[in-house]
């Protein structure tokens, strides 16, 4: 077994020696339900393999003891996001489950990872691009007002997946008053190269008033880990009149964002 990146590589996991009874799976299958998986059960193996009409992502789960779970998860990037946000032990292998959480313990737990993976599929199936090119395909663009009227629907769009992508919480303070939160580019809609990066749900972050306005002039930035950085330009008797706590961290940061972040502390970020 080896190590890459937090995640660990292996050929295969060892059989579950734990069977499904009925009032265990339909608690299971319940949980799934009220998740969003829609589509009917099936079964491959010890795995209760779970799917939904709104993303293609598939999702399954194997008890191993009375009180404990594995989690699989076909996307990656919805394995990792999730091992990241809810700390999960997880393996990358070959086979049925790209990625495969193993430390699920307790039916509440997995109740909760179950409604938050659906949430994130939703995210990552990048609906966001493709209504933007339905809505913008006709819309002429040859006029900095006509620019501007795409922009604010593609600014939409985005802002929509990040009320999802955060539930409706700030990325920082948690303040969870969805009018006040503001959609906040990492790296600013007018820089990035594409439509994608433009829309992408990893480069933004729904935040608070007073912490979008210093992200985004640069008085603020985060490291990889979601690590507050503050600018040596503000001064620090500046700190409390602005709102800053110096304890503030970014609450859910994948690896996805890392690009994003990067491109924010070298062109935005006002430094030292």
């Amino acid at each position: 077994m080896n190590s890459t990146d937090g995640y660990s590589s292996v050929d295969a996991l060892p059989p579950s020696p734990f069977q499904w009874n009925i009032l265990e799976q339909t608690r299971v299958e319940k949980a799934a339900s009220d998740a969003g998986f829609d589509i009917g059960l099936t079964r491959e193996g010890s795995w209760l393999v779970f799917r939904s009409s709104a993303f293609p992502q598939r999702l399954g789960v194997e008890q191993q003891t009375a009180n404990s779970y594995r989690v699989g998860f076909s996307d990656l990037a919805c394995g990792k996001a999730m091992s990241e946000e809810c700390s999960l032990l997880v393996v990358q292998k070959e086979g049925l489950w790209p990625m495969v959480a193993s430390n699920v313990t307790g039916y509440d737990f997995l109740y909760h990872l179950l409604f938050r993976a659906a949430s994130l599929c939703r995210v990552l199936t990048k609906e966001a691009l493709g209504q933007f090119r339905e809505v913008t395909g006709d819309m002429p663009a040859s006029t900095e007002a006509e620019r501007l009227v795409i922009q604010r629907v593609g600014q939409d769009i985005f802002r929509r997946g990040l009320i999802g992508y955060w539930q409706g919480r700030c990325a920082v303070t948690q303040l969870d008053v969805v009018p006040l939160l503001r959609a906040s580019h990492i790296r600013p809609w007018a820089a990035c190269d594409t439509n994608a990066q433009r829309l992408d749900i990893f480069n933004g972050l729904l935040l608070a008033p007073q912490v979008d306005a210093l992200f985004d002039g640069g008085w603020i930035s985060f490291s990889d880990a979601g690590k507050l950085l503050v600018s040596e330009s503000l001064p620090a008797t500046a700190h409390e009149a602005v709102g800053l706590r110096l304890g503030w961290a970014l609450s859910a940061i994948t690896d996805f964002h890392g690009e994003y972040l990067a491109y924010h502390r070298l062109n935005v970020f006002k430094g030292r």
